[in-house]
């Protein structure tokens, strides 16, 4: 049963019908937003206002693919540290190995390698 949606509510949409975005498919949210109803068309589909970033895309969704948005704490407070710092990373200069950067346009890999010290 899908849940009852009123105009100006706020939604989140489905990737899974949204080609071209970023990433991989794996990695990518399951749903993107969150996004105003303009208007309800019928019981099956609603009118979203996009954000620029989704503004070539057609705004209008089945309601199958459309789930209303609760906001979280980090909305509330985005101020808020989520995690402390993360530890230093520290560069030993006496390493047995060699460390390799692989030039890959928007994904960072290291290749280590490490040589018998015996």
């Amino acid at each position: 049963m899908e849940p009852d949606f009123k105009e100006v509510d706020q939604v989140l949409v489905s990737t899974l019908n949204l080609n071209n975005l970023k990433g991989h498919n794996k990695m990518r949210d399951s749903f993107v937003g969150p996004f105003t109803i303009i208007k309800l068309i019928g019981k099956n589909a609603a009118e979203v206002k996009l954000t620029e970033e989704f503004s070539r895309k057609h705004p209008v969704f089945p309601v199958s693919l459309v789930k209303p948005y609760f906001q979280t704490e980090e909305d509330k407070f985005p101020s808020r540290q989520k995690n402390p710092t993360p530890p230093e990373i520290v560069e030993v200069e006496d390493s047995p190995g060699q460390v390799k950067k692989i030039p890959r346009p928007g994904i960072s890999d290291l290749i280590v390698r490490i040589r018998d010290s015996t």
